[in-house]
């Protein structure tokens, strides 16, 4: 199983990065006079230094208890391009299953536009609106499967169970 990583924030700054892209686990340990970081990615948290060891033990406990679940949850997508969640599944052509590798990668956390479009179009850029059509095509596709893609304005995607996904 995958483990929590503890980083220290900001000092790590890139590390964080780093496992997050890798949809690592990790507790940020904040400098007593910085901001925290705000996180949307249910595998991140956060704790203010000084602090004691109970307060740790608390947050790691918490993130591997969120870990485990969501590596349960987690939808799977084959070499082929199939999409797999709880018993529902669908097939996907191949931008929108390079796309979704990136999502499913990233499950429950926002994947910039800049890093689809890279997965996506490996080879160049595609044309300005292309993302987005691809983007609309596949929310289509995952319905059924109980999967929802939604819009972080200005900072990218989320891949998440739809509201009809939450009782698999």
């Amino acid at each position: 199983m995958k483990d929590v990583r503890i980083v220290r924030w900001p000092a790590e700054r890139s590390l964080r990065e780093e496992l997050a892209k890798s949809g690592r686990a990790r507790l940020l340990m904040v400098d007593p006079d910085v901001a925290p970081p705000i996180a949307s990615d249910p595998l991140e948290d956060w704790v203010r230094t000084p602090c004691g060891e109970l307060d740790v033990r608390a947050r790691l406990e918490g993130l591997r208890l969120r870990l485990e679940r969501t590596l349960e949850l987690v939808p799977e997508l084959d070499a082929d391009g199939v999409i797999r969640y709880g018993d529902r599944w669908a097939p996907l052509p191949p931008v929108e299953a390079r796309l979704t590798r990136v999502l499913v990668r990233r499950f429950g956390a926002v994947v910039s536009r800049d890093d689809l479009v890279a997965a996506g179009w490996p080879g160049g850029t595609p044309g300005r609106n292309a993302l987005d059509v691809h983007v609309l095509r596949l929310r289509r596709r995952l319905e059924p499967v109980h999967l929802a893609i939604r819009t972080v304005r200005s900072r990218g995607y989320l891949l998440e169970p739809s509201a009809a996904g939450h009782g698999l």
